[in-house]
């Protein structure tokens, strides 16, 4: 689909070309002009657009959105048509309960009229079922039912049923996001107002992920003024509304797309958000370290900043500037053939390397790799041993290659810290260069780190192979897709399976992400705010 931007300061309208994009994110400061730019992009949707708000659904009830396809105009018709709707209700929230109920009780009637008249009729899942099954996967141990044509909730199987009015604005406001996407018209727009408001930092992301998932049909627009949801929506397009000419009808707005990443401009936006910022290696699009790493620190805002050297500069930079700010900035990046103490050294700078090589190793964790047999219903004890006697085996057969790369990295380290000292003139630099070779010992080094390297294969320690193992084939040499059940046997389906995994939440989720924190020193930042 072909949504039209509105026009640019100077400028003319901006078609942009949705086709394979599932959400965009407008985003400005309180004033900017980004809710008057979002209804403008719904005015020329006309009724290919779906406005929600939850602010509005449970606060502004003598105000009613007379649009085509919007919750108030579709309980009108339900109350003008044949049902079993009160025509008093008000608010959205409201008849968004209403409609869902009243289709219910319809559908039982059906129901019970075929199995009278002697047709064999099944009953669907209705509308109503599939939301309900969403909200007790948000909330686990919740129960919902419909009795006497009313919705009822209860924490437990021991409490007393109560009405939705009783529940919370944070579960009203997932209950309510929950039902409006299904009325939403086929491959709708969706404009979300302030999609972040009433709900707890750390599930928004994962929330909106599984009301994406109920229509994959359909486009989101997120409007918002808060950089920690707007970066939560990695993927896609951001639209960074700067002003508004309200007279001429024009934008000042920078369009980002997700190879841009997060500009410098609204990076700095970032200063007054709630989470620390964890910087990272990669591209910010096509990276593993960008797919991945936001699905495991959720509670850090993640910026990729490409090569290793920039992540390290920007994390000692931003915390020099702590008197600005309120933020803790932290850098991850791959271990690489670090030895301990530059891992310490990094680590002491608020850089964090973790206890595999690169990042491909982080896939072939134990853990991991016994959660990914399992769900896929193998032998995890099997489907491990199986993995690891081929590392184990490629280890090996790479062994002396592996050394020389370490050797080579340990004596170029070392050269640059001993070329650094001060020499009164031009003969002590060169005395100093001619007796580096055997102050340095590369030969006793590699042969150290052969006798080590043998070691780790005698001894079966898998843990330590992930730690020094530099070979980015390993992932499809070793077939761990195939041996965890999977499919396809290579690297982007092991890979992207986990990904989808993590970012949706799906049984085994907790356990990966588990696995992966451990292997670093980075704790979850305390929570110093209530929302």
């Amino acid at each position: 689909m072909i949504i039209t931007l509105p026009p640019r300061t100077g400028s003319q309208p901006l078609d942009i070309d949705t086709t394979g994009m599932r959400h965009m994110v407008i985003i400005g400061a309180n004033g900017s002009g980004k809710t008057r730019f979002a209804n403008r992009i719904a005015a020329d949707l006309g009724r290919h657009s779906f406005r929600l708000s939850a602010l509005k659904a449970l606060y502004s009830h003598d105000k009613e959105d007379p649009s085509e396809n919007s919750i108030d105009t579709l309980y009108h018709r339900a109350v003008a048509g044949a049902s079993l709707l009160r025509p008093d209700l008000s608010g959205e929230f409201e008849r968004l309960i209403g409609l869902m109920v009243n289709e219910e009780m319809l559908s039982l009637i059906q129901y019970k009229y075929a199995g009278d008249t002697g047709d064999s009729c099944e009953l669907p899942p209705t509308r109503l079922d599939n939301v309900m099954r969403q909200w007790q996967k948000v909330f686990p141990g919740n129960r919902v039912l419909v009795e006497s044509g009313r919705m009822l909730f209860s924490r437990d199987t021991g409490s007393d049923p109560y009405s939705p009015s009783k529940l919370s604005d944070g579960e009203k406001t997932v209950l309510y996001y929950l039902g409006a996407v299904t009325y939403a018209p086929e491959d709708a727009t969706i404009l979300v107002d302030s999609p972040e408001m009433f709900l707890h930092p750390s599930s928004t992301a994962s929330l909106w992920n599984s009301i994406e998932s109920l229509r994959p049909d359909c486009t989101f627009i997120y409007v918002t003024h808060d950089l920690q949801f707007a970066s939560s929506r990695g993927e896609g397009c951001t639209i960074w509304v700067k002003n508004c000419d309200y007279a001429r009808g024009e934008w000042d707005y920078d369009l980002l797309t997700s190879a841009d990443g997060i500009s410098d401009d609204v990076f700095l936006a970032i200063l007054g958000a709630r989470k620390p910022v964890l910087f990272i290696e990669g591209d910010g699009v096509h990276s593993i370290d960008a797919k991945l790493y936001p699905l495991i620190f959720d509670d850090y805002t993640v910026k990729s900043l490409g090569g290793c050297d920039r992540v390290i500069e920007s994390t000692r930079t931003f915390n020099s500037l702590r008197s600005f700010h309120n933020l803790n900035a932290f850098g991850i990046v791959d271990r690489d053939r670090r030895d301990e103490g530059e891992v310490a050294y990094l680590r002491n700078k608020q850089v964090f390397v973790p206890d595999v090589a690169e990042i491909e190793n982080i896939f072939m964790l134990e853990p991991v790799i016994r959660t990914m047999a399992r769900l896929n219903h193998r032998n995890p004890d099997e489907a491990f041993a199986k993995v690891k006697h081929n590392i184990m085996h490629l280890f090996e057969t790479d062994l002396r290659q592996q050394a020389l790369q370490h050797t080579r990295h340990r004596i170029k380290k070392g050269v640059e810290h001993r070329i650094d000292g001060r020499f009164a003139n031009i003969r002590q630099l060169e005395s100093h260069i001619r007796n580096l070779a055997e102050e340095l010992n590369p030969l006793a080094l590699y042969e150290s780190l052969c006798r080590e390297f043998r070691r780790y294969v005698h001894e079966g320690d898998y843990e330590s192979v992930l730690r020094v193992y530099n070979r980015k084939t390993m992932l499809s040499e070793s077939h761990v897709a195939r041996h965890c059940g999977l499919r396809r046997d290579d690297k982007d389906t092991y890979i992207n399976t986990i990904i989808n995994i993590l970012s949706h939440n799906r049984p085994g989720s907790d356990a990966i992400r588990s696995a992966i924190r451990s292997t670093f020193s980075l704790t979850p930042p305390a929570r110093t705010d209530a929302k």
